[in-house]
């Protein structure tokens, strides 16, 4: 198997590579995951680097990794908590300068590495497809993106 899709995470964009494949006591085709915050570590670097604007999917993900409510991610962005269900839902596009925030506080909350402002605002446009995360699993301590 050449990359593993992580649907596990809530999103249908992630791929592990480099995965190991056994068998259960019934034969069947298994995968282990180990360190898995590292994991979701990698996939939220993926999220806030990537050049596109995030899926109300990726919202998600990073607010529940944040350990925010829609209410306090609704706040530090003043907006109500309605407009982040709906971001989330897809039912509206995520507002481009509340992503931007929303970006920053990750990369500060979770440790991941900072970004200047201006490229970050950059990130936040729309595209026409959503590409995918795709993280180098052949050493799970130190999950990262693949190149």
């Amino acid at each position: 198997m050449d990359a593993y899709r992580y649907t596990e995470s809530g999103l249908d964009n992630v791929f592990i590579r480099g995965v190991n494949i056994h068998g259960d006591d019934a034969g069947e085709e298994c995968i282990t995951i180990p360190n898995v915050n590292e994991l979701h570590k990698a996939i939220a670097h993926g999220i806030v680097h990537r050049p596109s604007s995030m899926t109300g999917k990726e919202l998600r993900y990073l607010r529940t990794e944040m350990g925010m409510t829609q209410a306090e991610l609704a706040a530090m962005v003043h907006r109500e908590a309605l407009a982040v269900s709906r971001w989330e839902r897809g039912e509206v596009p995520l507002d481009s300068n509340a992503e931007a925030l929303v970006r920053l506080y990750a990369m500060q909350t979770l440790d991941i590495p900072e970004a200047d402002v201006r490229e970050i605002a950059g990130w936040c446009v729309q595209k026409a497809e959503t590409p995918p995360i795709i993280i180098d699993g052949s050493d799970p301590p130190n999950y990262h993106l693949a190149a």
